[in-house]
């Protein structure tokens, strides 16, 4: 049996906009874990790893601590911490070991729809109400704007409508919570998405490892999603033409036609989405038979 020590910690958001989604990479990469179940600790049946579920905002400080050995957070909250902190420790305690491809979503300055906006200058001497008061400082003060705080931790958006604050920053994925409460989007403070996290301690070569075989697995999934294999017959004398057409692709492997010697099938991983517009353009160049499907795993 495994000492536990020799365990790999993952902290990652209970509930929220990045619940869902890290459930799904852990569950993609081959981890078997029943998150489903109520709970604090949950341990994978067929890998050296624990995951605890915590508020998004105590993730970085779980890493930092060494009570975890992993995170998976949005990178405002890092940007957040960071300037909060970065005149006691002048650096990062933290570093990013990959990115994720979910949890895209921006930090927007955004007022009343009753507003007419006319730049930056709007904001000087308003109060703004924001969960994130170090990341909107960091960017106004780059513009030279003086503003009011109105420091939220939640339900920021109905600040406007309480007469709390003039405009408030908070974070966009869609905008429908922004056309809720009668606000629009006017400046982009930040950009964020999902990350895993590490701390700058030294760990034993054991847990290297498994990080490191979770890291190739997560590359794996992403890089899945992002591609399809596409199986189409092409005529010879077109092969040239309908390799231009079908970007991210590498090296397609071509075969031969049983009764046909004018085409050849051809089998190829693109990186980029297939459109209808594609495959209407390999058709003209003669093209038949074209598949485009999904990839479930990948490794290069």
């Amino acid at each position: 049996m495994l000492k536990k020590n020799h365990r790999v910690r993952i902290a990652m958001q209970k509930s929220g906009r990045l619940s869902d989604d890290s459930k799904e990479l852990l569950t993609r990469c081959g981890i078997k874990i029943n998150l489903q179940q109520k709970g604090l600790i949950f341990f994978a049946e067929n890998m050296p790893i624990d995951v605890m579920y915590v508020r998004d905002d105590d993730i970085p400080g779980l890493v930092v601590e060494g009570v975890v050995d992993l995170g998976i957070v949005g990178k405002n909250v890092l940007k957040e911490i960071f300037l909060e902190q970065k005149e006691k420790f002048k650096k990062s305690l933290l570093k990013v070991l990959c990115n994720l491809d979910f949890g895209t979503c921006r930090l927007s300055l955004s007022i009343p729809l009753n507003i007419e906006y006319s730049g930056l200058d709007y904001f000087q001497n308003k109060r703004i109400a924001t969960s994130y008061p170090n990341l909107l400082k960091n960017f106004l003060d780059k513009k030279k704007i003086q503003f009011k705080l109105c420091s939220l931790n939640g339900s920021v958006e109905v600040a406007p409508r309480l007469n709390l604050a003039d405009a408030i920053c908070d974070l966009v994925s869609t905008g429908a919570t922004l056309k809720e409460n009668s606000l629009y989007e006017v400046e982009t403070v930040y950009v964020s998405s999902a990350c895993l996290i590490s701390g700058l301690q030294e760990i034993s070569i054991f847990k290297k490892n498994i990080i490191d075989k979770l890291i190739t697995r997560i590359q794996g999934v992403i890089k899945a999603k992002e591609s399809k294999y596409i199986m189409l017959h092409v005529p010879i004398s077109k092969l040239e033409e309908v390799t231009s057409l079908l970007h991210g692709a590498e090296n397609p492997t071509i075969l031969k036609l049983a009764n046909d010697q004018t085409k050849v099938a051809m089998h190829v991983v693109s990186s980029e989405t297939i459109f209808w517009e594609t495959m209407e353009k390999l058709k003209i160049l003669g093209a038949s038979s074209i598949l485009v499907l999904p990839i479930e795993k990948m490794m290069e």
